[in-house]
């Protein structure tokens, strides 16, 4: 639950219209513009970057997977070898241990061929639920793979996207995350869903905070019904 939003059954949630959607896409747009990242085509990459950003920063994160992709020469490589290799790569991303045991849990429960390239052209709920699947991957790892990769319209939910949006009244309070990530496909333009997580990212990381929001401050307080100053 969103940081000073309390919960809200869901009989008694209405979801926001589209204009009011389209109202704070706008303004969002206004504060951070429109993101201009292409689709990079590498869902395999994505799907090993993002379980290598789970409970650490970007920077460390990146560095892991640097180290990770200098020491093995492809990913089939890094399916055959020894657990304690891959988490001595991955060291400077934390909790590696954990990482590495998924990391080749789920290059082995792809198999062969080791490629994810299928999901360009399939159906977005077959590539949702093949990747939940996997060993350890839950819907934001999903999305952050179909929106990145193929830019297909599936929007990461993190911490941040979801403290924000919820405050904004587009999701329901208390909502668990497979319901948010539900929602915020739902209500999110087929081609913004890259643009919308970007920027309600943003504002989460620069304004909205968990526990100390610039509300007087914010450009985005007149749409606020969750503003908590």
């Amino acid at each position: 639950m969103a940081s000073g939003v309390k919960t809200v059954p869901r009989k008694d949630w209405k979801r926001p219209s589209a204009r009011r959607v389209a109202s704070v896409r706008e303004r969002l747009r206004r504060l951070y513009g429109v993101p201009v990242i292409a689709p990079h085509g590498d869902p395999l990459g994505e799907l090993i970057l993002t379980v290598l950003s789970q409970s650490t920063n970007d920077r460390n994160r990146d560095v892991a997977f640097l180290r990770l992709r200098k020491r093995f020469a492809s990913w089939e490589e890094v399916r055959a070898a020894p657990v304690d290799q891959i988490e001595e790569a991955i060291r400077p991303g934390g909790i590696s241990k954990v990482k590495s045991k998924r990391i080749h849990d789920i290059l082995e429960a792809i198999g062969d061929p080791l490629d994810l390239e299928w999901m360009r052209e399939a159906p977005l709920e077959q590539s949702q639920q093949y990747l939940c699947a996997l060993p350890g991957v839950g819907r934001k790892t999903a999305a952050c793979v179909l929106c990145f990769s193929f830019g297909l319209p599936d929007v990461p939910v993190d911490t941040h996207v979801s403290r924000v949006a919820t405050r904004l009244g587009l999701l329901r309070p208390g909502a668990p995350f497979e319901e948010l990530h539900d929602e915020m496909t739902a209500l999110t333009p087929p081609d913004a869903a890259l643009e919308f997580h970007m920027n309600l990212l943003r504002h989460g990381r620069r304004t909205c905070h968990a526990r100390s929001p610039q509300c007087a401050t914010c450009g985005l307080r007149r749409l606020c019904p969750g503003k908590l100053h």
